[in-house]
């Protein structure tokens, strides 16, 4: 199967790696000393599930000369999504699907901009990876996981193909009841990264300590109070769960928004806690520690992206 993967970073290197790994087709879209290193070496991928190397890689950094692809996994980070929707048509025939995987619940209407809502599948990924070093990507906590759904909760062929391609490829992936609810449940759990970025901690140092314990599970709740006045459909008991989850993460592991953060680079952070702001304000949710967060990183994330 011929596919394209939008962005090489530690979510498409991985999940692109076991794909091609798998016999597909597979043409990925990289810029600079990454994408130099994969042309010439090929692409490393070292994972707490095993290692793995592909010789020989299709990369680009020109997604027009892709050529038509059944399948586009976006893997970019949501705020680049805008920069490259514009070139995605040349790439795309009438059967094509892009999978979103972006952090933050905005990205497929954004979509709808550039093209047809027809190739559209919402999905979200669990895994932390980064690029080690140009051509070499590490995975290095959780266990890798794909959910994605039709708009309307239906189960599609098309939905079903890919799921096995999925399978194939040993990629735990799963087609979602409620592919909003999901979205949102990531969403909730990911906003943490803000507060990560704001106190410079990891995982495991915001949760042992208990201030910043007491205010991630206040940013949380904020978040999920705002999922219910949306309508969205989450356990009344989805922020427990999830603390619990974050509890079982590797002490030390982090996110690419806060590492962004504090090495000087654009964040998602208008992605995350900012929407949560946005959001709130429109259907009157008072959310006091994701405004605080965001607001603190803003004058951050100005200057990075005037650099």
């Amino acid at each position: 199967m011929r596919i394209a993967i939008i962005g090489t970073g530690g979510v498409g290197g991985y999940f692109g790696g076991k794909l091609a790994k798998a016999g597909n087709d597979v043409t990925f879209f990289a810029r600079g000393a990454h994408l130099k290193a994969i042309q010439e070496n090929g692409l490393t991928v070292n994972s707490i599930l095993g290692n793995f190397k592909l010789e020989k890689v299709k990369a680009t950094d020109n997604i027009e000369a892709i050529g038509k692809v059944y399948l586009v996994v976006l893997a970019l980070k949501a705020w680049q999504v805008k920069d490259i929707a514009v070139f995605l048509p040349s790439i795309l025939h009438d059967d094509s699907t892009v999978l979103t995987l972006q952090n933050g619940v905005t990205i497929p209407e954004e979509l709808k901009e550039y093209i047809s809502p027809k190739h559209i599948l919402s999905g979200l990924c669990r895994i932390i990876s980064k690029i080690e070093s140009p051509g070499v990507i590490n995975h290095f906590g959780v266990e890798p996981t794909i959910i994605f759904g039709e708009p309307n909760n239906t189960k599609t062929e098309r939905a079903n193909k890919i799921n096995e391609l999925f399978d194939k490829a040993e990629i735990k992936a799963f087609i979602s009841r409620d592919i909003d609810a999901d979205l949102w449940k990531k969403f909730i759990s990911i906003c943490i990264s803000g507060l990560m970025a704001v106190s410079k901690c990891s995982y495991g140092a915001v949760a042992a300590n208990y201030g910043t314990r007491q205010l991630m599970i206040e940013l949380f709740n904020e978040i999920y109070q705002l999922s219910q006045k949306m309508g969205i459909h989450i356990e009344s008991d989805y922020v427990e769960k999830n603390v619990a989850i974050i509890d079982s993460f590797p002490f030390d592991s982090t996110t690419s928004l806060a590492r962004d953060v504090w090495d000087g680079k654009p964040s998602e952070i208008e992605y995350q806690n900012g929407t949560v702001v946005k959001l709130a304000e429109k259907y009157g949710v008072d959310v006091p520690v994701n405004r605080f967060v965001y607001y603190c990183i803003l004058p951050m994330e100005e200057k990075a992206r005037k650099r």
